[in-house]
């Protein structure tokens, strides 16, 4: 690319164009990020309107068309996410680094032009230090040519005299002297001009609008690449938005309309057989109505039909003998659940203090047994309630309402009466056997290696060395010790922190 000098404002004002359109750009892609990141924020908002929390909304989604919902907002809420992950890419992929390379071309540009200009000034006061020279010799050369000229007039004249002659040959040689100087110098600027003529416009123009056109061909590469992020930083998030999408479908595709009913009617059946025929009651014969003054009992009055008419709830009863048998039935099984939950980390509490008191007798300089009394018979007496009311729940869920309201009573009334019911719950089989044997095979749950040696002195604790392998019977259940098998057979307890698992 070779310009003369007269297209440098051509280039100015074309580089200038250059950095504005990358300016351009980057304001563009702004707007762009500040559009994805509104649209993600009533995304995220639409999502968190629609979303239900709480015991109710639970309920419900069990039922798939409600739960489709859900999954939905789900994955409208994960959509969102890439929306503005495709803002924050565009903002730190495009726009930062596009305006960190923009502030480079601008003072890469500023420098090219600015040496440019100071070449163009430094052959400028050239040409004007050589135009003051030749206007000196050309004015020195008249005055010699003058001179010359006086000299042979004064000699031609017969009336000069010869130092006149002299003088004005003198005069004319000096100044022709000086014409001659002048003509050295004027020739000597000339060729240096010349020179640095050719030097600006053969060498330092050229490689000064080089410079440029490969700095303006770099912003148009580099602005190119920047068109092509705007795309493919979309195109990588689109296969998450596609599984977005996806799910969203997928969530319509799993609602099951027979499901849902068979759920419902699962759910709030009531157990009640339907009632029999309305007798018809022949008044015509001389027959009375059932009922007469003198009755003792009330008349029944027949229970309204309509299944969908309101109707009186009664308060809960702690049978739930006010629900219906079915239901009844799942909410006694409900409750046997979390009390042989509860009752089964309550014994885990009771085994593991009665280990540790065991281990204080043996070693007291570890605590004092004593200090454990408190809580041993407070787990006793929770064990005992929660057996009690296992038991109660056990029967009722066998029994009707009627016949599991009096026992309720007599239960709380009496509560030696844990005991005898369970005496007779064995005789009647109306729950099965547990089969607590110890002495059945156990299968280890890990091996581990001994860290420390041990001495078991204590009943129910054995010695181990350092480095010995053992395989895990029992984990420790947060009282510090294990139980653990040894090669030769010996089982028993050690510290959990003597040992360390192997995989």
């Amino acid at each position: 690319m070779c310009l003369s000098s007269d297209q440098y404002d051509v280039i100015d004002k074309h580089t200038q164009s250059g950095l504005d359109l990358v300016e351009r750009y980057i304001k563009f892609v702004k707007e762009r990020t500040e559009i994805e990141q509104n649209y993600a924020k009533q995304l995220r908002s639409l999502t968190k309107k629609y979303y239900r929390r709480g015991s109710k909304e639970e309920q419900e989604c069990r039922y798939s068309n409600h739960a489709s919902f859900q999954d939905i907002l789900n994955e409208l809420n994960d959509y969102a996410g890439q929306r503005e992950l495709i803002a924050e890419n565009m903002m730190t992929g495009i726009c930062v680094e596009l305006t960190k390379f923009l502030q480079d071309l601008k003072q890469e540009r500023k420098s090219h032009l600015s040496d440019a200009k100071k070449a163009q000034q430094t052959l400028e006061s050239s040409f004007k230090h050589l135009e003051s020279t030749k206007k000196r010799f050309a004015k020195e050369w008249a005055e010699a040519e003058k001179a010359t000229q006086q000299a042979d007039k004064t000699e031609s004249d017969p009336n000069a005299t010869k130092p006149d002659v002299e003088k004005a040959r003198q005069h004319a040689h000096a100044r022709t002297h000086t014409a001659e100087e002048c003509r050295n110098d004027y020739a000597a600027e000339l060729q240096k001009y010349n020179k640095e003529q050719n030097l600006f416009y053969y060498i330092e123009i050229p490689q000064f609008f080089n410079k440029l056109q490969e700095m303006d061909e770099r912003r148009i590469r580099r602005l190119a690449g920047g068109y092509c992020q705007f795309s493919d930083i979309e195109k990588k998030v689109l296969p998450i938005i596609s599984k977005c999408l996806e799910g969203i479908s997928a969530a319509g595709g799993k609602v099951d309309e027979k499901q849902d009913s068979m759920l419902l009617i699962e759910q709030h059946k009531s157990g009640f057989e339907q009632p029999g025929d309305v007798e018809f009651e022949d008044y015509s014969h001389g027959i009375k109505p059932a009922t007469s003054e003198s009755s003792l009992n009330a008349p029944k009055v027949r229970a309204k039909l309509w299944p969908f008419g309101k109707k009186h709830k009664p308060p809960p009863a702690e049978d739930f003998s006010h629900l219906p048998p079915e239901q009844r039935k799942k909410k006694l099984q409900a409750k046997i659940d979390d009390i042989a939950k509860e009752l089964q980390k309550t014994q885990d509490q009771s085994d593991a203090l009665e280990k540790m008191r065991g281990v204080y007798e043996q070693n007291p300089q570890l605590g004092d047994p004593s200090s454990l009394e408190p809580q041993i018979s407070e787990t006793s007496q929770n064990i005992g309630r929660l057996r009690g009311e296992l038991t109660k729940y056990e029967v009722g869920k066998n029994w009707d309402s009627n016949t599991l309201r009096g026992f309720l009573e007599k239960f709380n009334t009496w509560p030696h009466m844990t005991y005898v019911l369970s005496e007779q719950l064995e005789s009647q089989h109306l729950y099965s056997e547990f089969d607590d044997e110890f002495d059945d095979v156990q299968t280890p749950i890990g091996q581990c290696k001994a860290i420390y040696t041990f001495e078991g002195n204590s009943e129910g604790t054995i010695s181990i060395t350092e480095g010995e392998q053992l395989s895990v019977m029992e984990d420790d259940k947060g009282d510090g010790w294990m139980r653990v098998l040894k090669a030769n057979g010996e089982e028993g307890y050690i510290p959990s922190s003597y040992v360390k698992l192997v995989s």
